[in-house]
């Protein structure tokens, strides 16, 4: 693996001559920053912290065909990614990058998914590191850092007047060379070596996760759910922005005789993700949402994977529209007197 650099004044033009790939960039879309394929050069910004909307839309879209069909046919017109594009995320944070390493223990799991796993395959991803953390940034707690390497195949930093590029897989040396990147040096290396404990140094929020997975279901009927879902909206702010939340609904969608069957992210704030055909709701409140929530990403999930879903993004303390702080949760949840835990 190599150290390369570019100027920073030759961003567009890098970014022009990666011709060979399906480049994604953090672009402005009205007032938010999200990951959308460069069309445009120039309207990429690398300014943002980080992007409002997580790329996991990349691998994981919004909405997705899963197969076409006509009514009354029995053929099957499936609507997999091609493995062998090649497409390439420019500017991806750290934090997300590990949150798909997080997300790929779902979707290799009982099931391998060739839609996700696909767009996983053929996709390098070009990280930036962090050189100011946001104020509810968290990430070391969870395992990652403002420069973390997980789940890369190359790093950049930005060093002033010029961005380092240290690649750590082959696609991250495909990725130099097709860029046409220049050889770095000791310098810059240096440079970014410590701008990265800088950086660390930065984040200013933390959390000990140590025994949560094990004290929440404890508090299966605890009180102090309370204290937070009484002010939830159930809006789903908090599962949309977040990079590995991954609760999707299926549904058929048909206009005469064609249809197709559909994916579409889901979230579990809301009332009527968990209504049986019976009408009967095991999660009827929001106290039984925001329960199940924070015990997914912090117990169930890594009970079943052995890892927290979570990145320490802040993503979802940052936009929640009533101020609802996951660390105030777990820090509760930590003080909290537990009992015996529910085997249901």
């Amino acid at each position: 693996m190599g150290d390369y650099k570019f100027a920073k004044d030759k961003l567009a033009e890098v970014l022009s001559s990666l011709g060979d790939y399906q480049v994604f960039a953090p672009t402005p879309a009205g007032d938010v920053v999200r990951f959308l394929e460069v069309k445009d050069p120039a309207a990429v910004t690398l300014e943002s912290a980080n992007s409002t909307v997580p790329p996991k839309e990349l691998m994981f879209p919004e909405t997705e065909t899963l197969f076409k069909y006509r009514l009354g046919d029995t053929g099957l017109d499936p609507s997999v990614p091609d493995a062998s594009a090649r497409r390439l995320v420019f500017g991806i944070r750290p934090c997300d990058a590990m949150a798909y390493t997080i997300v790929d223990n779902l979707f290799s799991w009982d099931f391998t998914d060739p839609y996700y796993l696909n767009r996983r395959e053929n996709t390098t991803l070009v990280g930036f590191a962090c050189g100011d953390p946001c104020a509810n940034c968290f990430c070391p707690s969870m395992g990652g850092a403002p420069a973390s390497e997980k789940g890369l195949d190359a790093l950049m930093f930005d060093l002033g007047d010029t961005f380092y590029v240290k690649t750590l897989t082959d696609k991250g040396d495909a990725f130099a060379k097709a860029a046409g990147l220049d050889a770095a040096g000791d310098a810059e290396s240096k440079a970014a070596e410590k701008q990265a404990e800088e950086a660390l140094g930065k984040v200013k929020r933390s959390i000990d996760t140590a025994g949560i997975p094990e004290k929440l279901p404890s508090l299966y009927d605890h009180p102090f759910w309370e204290q937070f879902s009484d002010r939830c909206l159930s809006c789903g702010i908090c599962t949309f922005l977040c990079p590995t939340c991954h609760c999707f609904d299926i549904q058929d969608e048909a206009e005469a005789f064609n249809a197709r069957r559909a994916r579409m992210w889901d979230t579990c704030m809301f009332a009527e993700y968990t209504v049986h055909t019976s009408g009967h709701n095991p999660r009827p409140t929001r106290k039984e949402r925001t329960r199940n929530r924070i015990s997914h990403k912090y117990s169930y999930f890594p009970e079943k994977f052995d890892v927290i879903a979570c990145v320490g993004c802040g993503r979802c303390i940052n936009n929640c529209p009533v101020n609802i702080d996951l660390l105030d949760i777990l820090e509760k949840s930590k003080q909290a007197e537990g009992k015996e835990a529910k085997t249901a």
